[in-house]
Protein backbone atom coordinates (compact mmCIF):
# COMPACT_ATOMS: atom_id res chain seq x y z
CA UNK A 1 0.00 0.00 0.00
CA UNK A 2 2.95 2.40 0.70
CA UNK A 3 4.19 1.61 -2.71
CA UNK A 4 0.71 2.66 -4.18
CA UNK A 5 0.83 6.26 -2.26
CA UNK A 6 4.13 7.06 -3.19
CA UNK A 7 3.75 6.17 -6.80
CA UNK A 8 0.14 8.78 -6.59
CA UNK A 9 2.37 11.57 -4.75
CA UNK A 10 5.20 10.91 -7.25
CA UNK A 11 2.72 11.70 -10.17
CA UNK A 12 0.95 14.45 -8.70
CA UNK A 13 4.30 16.41 -7.74
CA UNK A 14 5.35 15.55 -11.50
CA UNK A 15 2.32 17.07 -13.02
CA UNK A 16 2.60 19.85 -10.82
CA UNK A 17 5.66 20.14 -12.73
CA UNK A 18 4.55 19.57 -15.93
CA UNK A 19 0.71 21.82 -15.64
CA UNK A 20 2.67 24.53 -13.63
CA UNK A 21 2.03 27.58 -16.22
CA UNK A 22 -1.99 26.28 -15.79
CA UNK A 23 -1.54 26.08 -12.03
CA UNK A 24 -0.21 29.24 -11.83
CA UNK A 25 -3.44 30.64 -13.86
CA UNK A 26 -5.59 29.60 -11.08
CA UNK A 27 -3.97 30.59 -7.89
CA UNK A 28 -2.43 33.88 -9.51
CA UNK A 29 1.04 35.23 -8.64
CA UNK A 30 2.06 33.82 -5.12
CA UNK A 31 3.37 37.64 -3.57
CA UNK A 32 6.33 36.11 -1.36
CA UNK A 33 7.82 33.79 -4.14
CA UNK A 34 7.68 36.95 -6.81
CA UNK A 35 9.61 39.18 -3.80
CA UNK A 36 12.42 36.45 -2.93
CA UNK A 37 12.43 34.60 -6.13
CA UNK A 38 12.19 37.10 -8.79
CA UNK A 39 10.10 37.98 -11.83
CA UNK A 40 8.79 34.46 -12.93
CA UNK A 41 8.78 33.17 -9.19
CA UNK A 42 5.49 31.85 -8.86
CA UNK A 43 6.74 29.29 -11.68
CA UNK A 44 9.44 28.53 -9.88
CA UNK A 45 8.36 27.94 -6.95
CA UNK A 46 5.86 25.36 -8.69
CA UNK A 47 8.95 24.09 -9.77
CA UNK A 48 10.39 23.29 -6.65
CA UNK A 49 7.41 22.22 -5.10
CA UNK A 50 6.91 19.82 -7.44
CA UNK A 51 10.51 18.54 -7.19
CA UNK A 52 10.44 17.89 -3.55
CA UNK A 53 6.93 16.49 -3.74
CA UNK A 54 7.89 14.02 -6.90
CA UNK A 55 10.98 13.10 -4.49
CA UNK A 56 9.08 12.87 -1.43
CA UNK A 57 6.81 10.31 -3.24
CA UNK A 58 9.83 8.18 -4.43
CA UNK A 59 11.07 7.86 -1.07
CA UNK A 60 7.90 7.40 0.76
CA UNK A 61 7.52 4.29 -2.09
CA UNK A 62 10.73 2.71 -1.47
CA UNK A 63 10.29 3.03 2.63
CA UNK A 64 13.00 5.27 2.75
CA UNK A 65 11.60 8.54 3.89
CA UNK A 66 9.96 6.25 7.00
CA UNK A 67 13.77 5.44 7.75
CA UNK A 68 14.91 8.56 7.67
CA UNK A 69 12.43 10.15 9.95
CA UNK A 70 12.23 7.32 12.19
CA UNK A 71 16.14 7.45 12.17
CA UNK A 72 16.32 11.75 12.62
CA UNK A 73 13.53 12.60 14.03
CA UNK A 74 12.36 8.91 16.15
CA UNK A 75 14.84 9.56 18.88
CA UNK A 76 12.17 12.64 19.82
CA UNK A 77 9.46 11.09 19.78
CA UNK A 78 10.56 7.91 21.77
CA UNK A 79 11.01 5.39 18.63
CA UNK A 80 15.10 4.34 19.14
Amino acid sequence: MTFLTGLIISILGFLLIVYREKVQQLTGDIGFAEQYLGGGGTFTFFLILGVMIFIGGLMWATGTLQAWFGSSLGTYFGHA
